[in-house]
């Protein structure tokens, strides 16, 4: 709902209890709740060179964020630069993600492997050969380089081993990047290009509009989340990939955000929030929401993962084209 809406709504409330006290409570409450929305959106696994190579290197994401002019937050493997034979090519479009204004720059390794299977100079050398172009770019473009994201967000096996990834990364001038909101963009990618590629598009629109769909229930569900443990909207940070169903359904899904009242900030202004500094009690490999992270009781994180809104309908469908 847009501010103008809201404000027509409030006032049609005014008029109809006649009670000026109320009223003001009313415009109190829903412009502070409206005011308290806000989304870092940041994406993963750029550059995805593959897909440039057939897409005669043309940048459908980035094109469509150019239009759409809000902070973003980027997650660079530097690997994938050499997983085609147009290197110089996936360098220049590198460049281009880096230099707009609206992104903001960050490593995610070079071979995105598990994190948990490593020493502490096994990350390290990930981190370190994953930044040799990103920093001359972000030394170039006047950015920072300053966020790290563990791939596959396996942040190491045990918190013995977290707490050494950490304590490196600290060293290293990285501050890990966390995530609330994910909704397995990339299995609905997999099911979206089998069905384009089939020619079968009125399914991969269907599949492009159930993955929209779950992800506003999945903001939806956290947002409860948020109020129930803490009173208050936490800032979300939305993770997505640099993939086929993003261009084509990232637009909406930040429309439909807007229009429920999401501001959109950068990924600093959202880890400012003190919710970000607290202990992480998850000690396993496996990327979950740092909501559940948060939870001493994890028993009580278990809970919760048990009601969020489910994938088993696209899980069935990816695991069908997998076989």
């Amino acid at each position: 709902m847009s501010i103008l809406s809201i404000m027509f709504s409030v006032l049609r409330m005014f008029f109809t209890w006649k009670n000026s006290f109320t009223f003001l409570l009313c415009l109190i409450f829903t412009f502070s709740v409206s005011a308290q929305k806000k989304v870092a959106i940041s994406i993963d696994d750029i550059p995805n060179t593959k897909k440039y190579e057939k897409d005669d290197f043309q940048l459908g994401l980035l094109s469509k964020l150019d239009e759409i002019q809000i902070p973003i937050s980027i997650f660079v493997i530097e690997g994938l630069l050499y997983k085609t034979d147009s290197i110089s090519k996936n360098y220049s479009l590198l460049m281009e993600w880096t230099e707009r204004p609206y992104t903001t720059l960050g490593n995610h390794s070079f071979n995105h492997k598990r994190s948990s299977g490593f020493s502490v100079e096994d990350l390290e050398q990930e981190v370190v050969k994953g930044e040799a172009i990103s920093r001359e770019l972000a030394r170039y473009y006047g950015k920072d380089l300053k966020y790290f994201r563990f791939p596959f967000n396996d942040l190491g096996k045990d918190s013995l081993q977290q707490n050494a990834f950490k304590a490196r990364l600290d060293t290293l001038g990285y501050e890990i990047m966390p995530f609330t909101v994910e909704s397995a963009d990339w299995m609905y990618n997999a099911v979206f290009e089998h069905f384009l590629e089939q020619g079968d598009r009125s399914k991969a629109v269907a599949i492009g509009e159930e993955y929209v769909s779950q992800t506003l229930a999945l903001f939806e569900f956290f947002e409860v989340l948020s109020m129930e443990e803490y009173g208050r909207l936490i800032p979300q940070i939305y993770l997505c990939h640099d993939n086929s169903i993003n261009e084509a359904y990232l637009p909406a899904i930040i429309k439909e955000l807007g229009d429920q009242g999401y501001e959109f900030v950068g990924v600093e202004e959202a880890l400012a929030d003190p919710a970000y500094h607290q202990t992480n009690y998850y000690d396993k490999k496996w990327g979950v929401s740092w909501f559940y992270r948060w939870m001493e009781d994890q028993d009580e994180a278990m809970v919760w993962m048990r009601k969020e809104p489910g994938l088993e309908h696209i899980q069935k469908q990816f695991d069908a084209i997998q076989n």
